[in-house]
């Protein structure tokens, strides 16, 4: 589960990370209002409005701007406030931009330069450690850095056994080239931050750029968090940061059903019972000629409801020219998801694109017989070679 900047900065805060602070804004007249707060907090007219959406590289796309007095927090806020902004992460059709984080200016003169750091902290799944990596080039693309200047990227492998180490938050600091009261900060805003990301389950903090400013402070000018949605059941405070206009209307809606959707760009749509065979069927799908629409778990417990709610966020896509149901009957029997077919058929009414029905398991036999009399408009199959010939036989006749 993502959650926006703002939420990451305020889980952050909680365990002693110094963020750059901000207050959030649905509306040009509150980013206003927020601005005149941060002047009597922090005595400058100089704020950063910044676009909350579940996405990075919002500079790059206009949704991170500079105000130098109220006139242009109300104009900047206007203009972010409702657009459609697009980002290397977003793709071309780009995201609503809903609300505003109305921020502090941290880039302000003093006695030192100001330097900017990458961070993060998650998972290495090669040696099942976490591990943080960093760099002295923060503010830019880390997969550019990784691309051009790989020796530049660090890596600090955390010991499960006993946890992150000081000798090792000071080694952080001391590759960043830090020295003095910002090396004791950075030491600091290490173990901090970790502590964060290991209490709260997070499978990802990124924070770019990680910044020391002229007065040698060390703070997190960004937050980007990703949390572990297993883990979820633990926190339910958390849990309750999610905001679903965010995210794919269909894949919330397939939530509530407990099916495990994933919208791709193909045009075959998919049901099937467990991930693993909805991965090889997503493969004889290619291999038929067709492209996958979808991902779609209907989990090891398939009946007529979540058929029927299968069907419904499939036929949501208007690319799908067929739809591919193979069901392996283990724990469920391959009769019953046969049954729920046709009642999911038969409730929903016409169907405007042909089915395909792959059974193989407990009662495969019998199923099949209910597809094949139950006089709809399903083609059966028991071998999942029969099946992908007749995902290539509808969509020539299709064409």
């Amino acid at each position: 589960m993502n959650i926006h900047e703002y939420q990451g900065k305020e889980i952050l805060k909680s365990f002693g990370v110094r963020v750059q602070e901000g207050i959030v804004a649905e509306t040009p007249e509150q980013a206003v209002e927020a601005a005149k707060r941060m002047k009597e907090e922090f005595n400058s007219d100089w704020v950063v409005v910044k676009a909350q959406i579940h996405a990075g590289g919002r500079g790059k796309g206009g949704g991170v701007k500079l105000a130098k007095n109220h006139d242009e927090v109300l104009q900047r806020a206007t203009d972010i406030i409702g657009m459609q902004l697009v980002t290397p992460q977003t793709g071309p059709e780009g995201k609503k931009v809903n609300k505003v984080l109305v921020a502090q200016d941290v880039y302000y003169p003093g006695d030192s330069e100001t330097k900017e750091f990458y961070m993060s902290v998650l998972l290495d799944r090669a040696t099942g450690r976490n591990i943080i990596m960093y760099s002295t080039e923060g503010g830019m693309d880390i997969e550019e850095v990784a691309e051009k200047t790989p020796h530049l990227i660090f890596k600090e492998e955390i010991d499960p056994k006993v946890g992150l180490q000081g000798f090792q938050a000071r080694k952080i600091a001391f590759n960043l080239g830090l020295s003095g009261a910002a090396h004791k900060d950075m030491v600091k805003f290490v173990a901090a931050l970790y502590k964060a990301y290991d209490s709260i389950d997070a499978s990802m903090f990124e924070i770019n750029p990680v910044l020391k400013t002229s007065d040698d402070k060390i703070l997190a000018v960004d937050a980007k968090v990703n949390l572990d949605e297993n883990a979820l059941y633990r926190h339910a405070d958390i849990a309750a940061l999610r905001d679903i206009t965010e995210e794919d209307p269909t894949e919330v809606e397939a939530g509530e059903s407990n099916l495990n959707y994933v919208k791709l760009d193909g045009n075959v749509g998919c049901m099937v019972n467990g991930a693993g065979l909805a991965m090889a069927t997503m493969d004889i799908i290619k291999l038929a000629g067709g492209e996958p629409a979808n991902f779609l778990d209907v989990g090891g417990t398939a009946n007529a409801e979540t058929v029927k709610a299968g069907f419904n966020i499939i036929l949501k896509d208007p690319n799908v020219k067929a739809i591919l149901i193979n069901i392996f009957g283990g724990i469920v029997r391959c009769d019953r998801v046969a049954q729920g077919v046709i009642d999911a058929y038969n409730e929903i009414g016409n169907i405007p694109v042909p089915i395909i029905v792959r059974l193989q398991g407990t009662n495969a036999k019998e199923a099949k017989e209910l597809i094949d009399q139950s006089g709809l408009q399903v083609y059966s199959a028991i071998l999942l070679k029969e099946a992908a010939e007749l995902v290539t036989k509808v969509l020539e006749e299709g064409k």
